[in-house]
């Protein structure tokens, strides 16, 4: 039995209409008629919801229907690739931030008569370079990763 039919026949048994089920979810009433009648399919919140208001496992209905399983699963992913693609941004912008004091450092020793001493350690010399090589390296294969999903 796909979702859609699923999710009919609970509803029905449980007697309630279309509205009804919706005001449960606090989802409108097209949403439901859309679900019923196969043209979209609900986010893991309201199947978790759903599998507790027909005293049904989320299993249950999952695999009733493998495009709705495919669905959570690319749901899933699209919530853990966005944060890891963040990380390795913000390691980028650090890298980029170091670089432009180091360079505005350098700048100010150069055309004024301050003497802001830079300490040559290798972190200070390299860092901003592996970290915004890192970051868009890493940023760039999660981004390919992804759309190739």
């Amino acid at each position: 039995m796909i979702f859609a039919e699923k999710l009919k026949k609970e509803r029905k048994e449980k007697g309630w209409s279309q509205e009804e089920l919706a005001e449960k979810l606090f989802v409108s009433r097209q949403s439901v008629s859309k679900w019923e009648n196969g043209q979209n399919y609900p986010s893991i919140e309201i199947i978790i919801k759903l599998s507790d208001l027909f005293g049904v496992t989320i299993d249950e209905l999952l695999r009733s229907d493998e495009e709705l399983t495919e669905k959570v699963i690319k749901d899933s992913r699209q919530i853990a690739y966005p944060r890891l693609k963040v990380f390795f941004d913000c390691l980028f912008l650090i890298g980029s931030a170091m670089l432009i004091i180091k360079l505005s450092i350098l700048g100010l020793n150069h055309f004024t008569e301050l003497e802001i001493p830079i300490r040559g350690s290798f972190f200070w010399n390299f860092g901003p370079l592996f970290l915004m090589l890192g970051g868009a390296i890493f940023s760039d294969t999660l981004k390919k990763k992804y759309k190739n999903e």
